[in-house]
């Protein structure tokens, strides 16, 4: 709460640098660790990628993938082969009413951040009452299908653009970036979530599916897979949870729930820790 007010994670410290938004920790990033030998995820600002990967990298990350997460967990019904254990969401849900009773005390015990405590109890109430609307989640879902076309035309573009047998191009061009990252992880938690089979599969997009198969085959990713598929497990089981609060600073303890839950930042602080680990 110090570093954040909102209580929110990733949080990059570098010097006197404190940045709290997983997008400019990503953009700091770009701008600050590298050389020769690291790959640019961001195309130079004026080439004739640049405006195509931020238009997917913001397509992407404005997704409400907290509201996907909730509403999967707090409604299984609508999912199918989820990873989440078909009895974790009475128990999230129970733990979610928890969590805003121990921002309250907290607030309480810690009268210098009490309106960061209070706003943020504030913010997952209303968060998590419009994540159990099935009205509002059907919505979502519905609109989350023409983002995937696109994904798909997009992709079918590149396919077009390199016909050659054995030749591969990702999301915006014939490299990896920050786009990608983001499809990725994207689709990697539709997966985890037991959406999957609505967005692709069984002949639906095609193009989609095989970039999903392409990526798993990334050994960077596969390695950062392991670490994710815990994350997520953790935050979804409630005997870790319990484990997280008691053996975690308070802080950490009654926000890791909906801070890991909440949207495609999870992976940030993984790319974050590998890049200052390359130049450390």
């Amino acid at each position: 709460m110090h570093l954040n007010p909102t209580g929110e994670v990733p949080v990059l410290v570098h010097d006197d640098d404190v940045i709290c938004d997983p997008t400019q920790i990503i953009d700091y990033l770009e701008q600050n660790f590298n050389d020769d030998g690291t790959p640019r995820l961001i195309p130079e600002e004026g080439s004739t990628y640049y405006h195509r990967v931020q238009h997917y990298r913001e397509l992407l990350d404005s997704l409400q993938m907290d509201a996907y997460t909730h509403g999967c967990i707090l409604h299984p019904e609508i999912t199918v082969d989820s990873h989440i254990p078909a009895y974790a969401a009475t128990c999230i849900r129970t733990q979610i009413g928890n969590t805003q009773t121990e921002l309250k005390k907290l607030a309480e015990q810690n009268p210098e951040l009490k309106d960061a405590y209070l706003a943020k109890q504030r913010r997952l109430k209303s968060k998590l009452f419009d994540h159990d609307d099935m009205k509002y989640l059907k919505k979502l879902l519905d609109e989350l299908e023409s983002v995937m076309d696109q994904v798909e035309t997009e992709l079918q573009r590149r396919v077009e653009e390199t016909p050659e047998e054995g030749s591969q191009s990702w999301l915006c061009g014939d490299f990896f970036s920050i786009a990608d990252v983001s499809l990725a992880v994207t689709l990697h938690r539709l997966k985890f979530l037991g959406l999957s089979r609505r967005y692709w599969g069984n002949g639906n997009r095609v193009n989609v599916e095989t970039y999903y198969e392409r990526v798993l085959e990334r050994p960077a990713f596969r390695r950062v897979l392991g670490h994710v598929n815990n994350i997520l497990i953790s935050a979804v089981l409630p005997v870790a949870f319990r484990v997280a609060r008691k053996n975690a600073p308070v802080v950490v303890g009654t926000t890791l729930l909906i801070s890991i839950l909440g949207g495609a930042t999870y992976l940030a602080f993984l790319y974050m820790k590998k890049r200052l680990t390359l130049f450390s």
